[in-house]
Formats: C-alpha cells, structure tokens, sequence
C-alpha cells in the first residue's frame, strides 16, 4: 500500500504488517522486541544513575510537517526528550504514539519514523514503546505524535522554578525564535530573506556540562533552544 488505510489502524493484519515493517525495525532494541502490551524496564541502570524519575510528555501537531533543519518526527524526541533532560536527567526511554490521517502518503511516515530513530539512537534513547490509530481523512491534519520519556534525576541535583529568588540572574543560550521564524515563513508563505532554519536538537549534552557548577537553579526548555537561571 502506498498510503495509510483504516485498516492500519484496526489491530489485524495491516497494522501488524505496519508495525513489523516499519516501527519494530526502525526504533529495534531489546525491550521493543519483547513485544509486550508495555515496557519491561530494568530498573538498575535507573536507581544507578538518580533517585528520582523525571518523567514528561508532549503532543507535536506542526504543519507542515517537514522544514529546515527538521521534521514532526525529529522535534517530537528532542521536544520530550529535552523536558526530562532539563531536570538534571538523562533521557533514557520513550514512548511514542501516532495518529494517522486515512490516506497519508507511506513515504511520509517512513521519513517521520526514521528521523525519529536517528534523532533518539544519536541521544542514546531507546523508544521502547507505542501505539498507532488511524482516523479517517479529515479528522486529522496528516499526522500528529505524542511521546512521553524519562531519566533519572542524581540526588545531588535540585534544579526547579520552586528556588528562583529576585535578583537571580537569568541565562539564554543562543538565538531566540529561530524555530519558531522557520515554521511561519512557511506557514504563511512570507516569503522571508535569509538562512531561516530550526535548530531543533537533543539538548541533553550540553546540560549535562552543568551538573556540577554551582549556583544553577533551574532550566526551561524551549524545546529548540534553552535557557538558565542561576544565583547572582
């Protein structure tokens, strides 16, 4: 088939035909292999690494699906991902789930997943689960993903708006609105001069380089972007 039909999404053949062919060997890893109706994790490397889950989940509904620097796919773990990861955490797990409009084009969610794969296997992230509804032309805009992740928060770190007092210094990392100009322009067709791309990306490294610097109070992810607050 080369679109996604009802029958996709109706637990019989075509769906275990979509899900063995494109999901499983996409996102592989041991827990997915199981095949289970859930995730059976370890918990060792968890408790190992914190002693608190950070745990999250977010919707990606963009349009148009594709654009510079990135995809719903790509934006979907690193949007999730990056809300665990600005706890102190490493996001180690997510779960993705999709709902597919009758007759998007196959060729598109093959793209979508495997820049999904490519984005978390690059982060060291393992989509250990999901789910896939199909609904019929019109309900939805082509495609729309949750995914929901976690990590493990080391006890040494307390990062939170909770302990932000007046006078603390506030720290942005980069460009604002790079993301946000790049999808507009395409949106609504602006027309904009200039190199407008995303820059959509798992912020995940460059927070860790803040674990043991004192004086960080708390992060805010941005989702393409991040910033921090700190003691003056």
């Amino acid at each position: 088939m080369n679109n996604i039909q009802l029958a996709h999404g109706s637990g019989g053949q075509a769906m275990q035909q979509l899900i063995n062919s494109l999901f499983m060997e996409a996102f592989a890893n041991p827990w997915l292999a199981e095949q289970e109706d859930q995730a059976r994790l370890d918990l060792a490397q968890l408790v190992a690494e914190g002693d608190r889950l950070a745990f999250s989940t977010d919707s990606y509904v963009i349009d148009p699906l594709f654009f510079p620097g990135g995809n719903i796919g790509k934006l979907a773990i690193c949007g999730t991902a990056n809300d665990v990861a600005v706890s102190g955490a490493i996001p180690r797990y997510l779960s993705c789930g999709f709902i597919l409009e009758e007759g998007l084009p196959m060729e598109t969610l093959k793209a979508v997943v495997t820049s999904m794969a490519e984005t978390a296997r690059t982060a060291g992230i393992a989509i250990v689960t999901g789910d896939t509804k199909v609904v019929q032309r019109g309900a939805v805009d082509k495609l729309f993903i949750n995914t929901a992740g976690m990590g493990a928060i080391p006890a040494n770190i307390h990062w939170g708006a909770q302990t932000l007092t007046a006078g603390d210094v506030l720290l942005v990392s980069g460009t604002l609105g790079d993301h946000g100009a790049t999808i507009l322009n395409l949106r609504e067709q602006l027309g904009l001069d200039g190199e407008l791309v995303s820059d959509c990306a798992v912020l995940t490294p460059l927070i860790q380089t803040l674990r043991d610097i004192p004086g960080v109070k708390a992060l805010r992810d941005a989702t393409r972007g991040w910033c921090k607050r700190g003691g003056s």
